[in-house]
Order: structure tokens, then sequence, then C-alpha cells
């Protein structure tokens, strides 16, 4: 079985409200966590290349990026998947981001599910040598934040 993250959390929005402002407004909710950098650089701005071929790219205040991921599935108003990688992960090593928003009367549900960290050693520095109970319940704890943030941006 895959370690995976799965939260979800309900905000005031339609489905395609809620997924137009995850994706093009992520630089705006998006918060660092220190534990789980995407580089060893400071934080920079997050946003998407929309569409299906797009990539999710932190944007330094230098002007390099570091792509983080690519997009798999860009369906808005129902689902969102890319890739995630961090700068200290091997060549092809990467997680995947499954993102889906589904109507529950006048909001919407938002469900992240983050899988592949079984293919990311405990010793790697992106796990901090966390069993995996620890790290996905650290990494659940950040998703939920993330998405706390989303739903005050659609407030």
């Amino acid at each position: 079985m895959t370690s995976s993250v799965i939260v979800a959390l309900r905000v005031g929005a339609t489905p395609a409200r809620a997924f137009d402002v995850f994706t093009s407004e992520i630089g705006a909710w998006w918060q660092p966590n220190m534990l789980f950098p995407f580089s060893r650089r400071e934080p920079g701005t997050l946003a998407f290349e929309p569409g299906p071929d797009g990539r999710l790219v932190e944007t330094y205040a230098n002007g390099d990026t570091f792509e983080i991921g690519r997009i798999t599935a860009w369906q808005p108003g129902d689902r969102l998947a890319f890739t995630w990688h961090q700068d200290t992960f091997e060549p092809g090593q990467s997680t995947l981001v499954d993102v889906r928003f589904e109507a529950v009367g006048e909001e919407t549900r938002v469900t992240v599910s983050h899988s592949g960290w079984d293919s990311i050693p405990q010793e790697h520095a992106a796990r901090h040598t966390m069993d995996d109970a620890v790290f996905l319940r650290r990494h659940g704890e950040w998703w939920q934040a993330l998405l706390r943030g989303l739903r005050a941006r659609l407030s």
C-alpha cells in the first residue's frame, strides 16, 4: 500500500470557483512550511502554468524558478493532479498530489490526496527520518493548514 495523506475541507464556493482560486491564486493562499520546503532556498512564490501540460513552479526573489511538478490532470471545477518533487529528490523520484472539488449543498468539498511517499526512504531529508505514521501526520497537518488558507482566501 502506498503511503499517502488524505485531507478534506469544505469551502464556501462553487467547485469552479474553488478550482480557480486553488490554481490561479495559489501564490496568495499557500503558506510555506520550513519543515517541508521545496528547495534549500528561501521560499518563493508558487504559481501554476494552467492547462494539462502546465507546471507548478516556485519563483524566487531573483527571478529563478524551481519546477515542483507537472500537471497530470486539469479538469476545472472537478480535478487537478500534479507531480511533486523537492530539490533533494533523486532524478525520477516524485510523489503525486490529486485534488478533487465536489459540490456539497452550497459548499465545495476540496479533497487532497498526496501519495507516493513510500518511494521516499525514511532517512531522506524530505522525511526528516520520521517513521511513516509521524511523517504522514505532520504532512497531513500542513495540508489541513493549507486548505484553511484556501478557505480564507475564498471568504
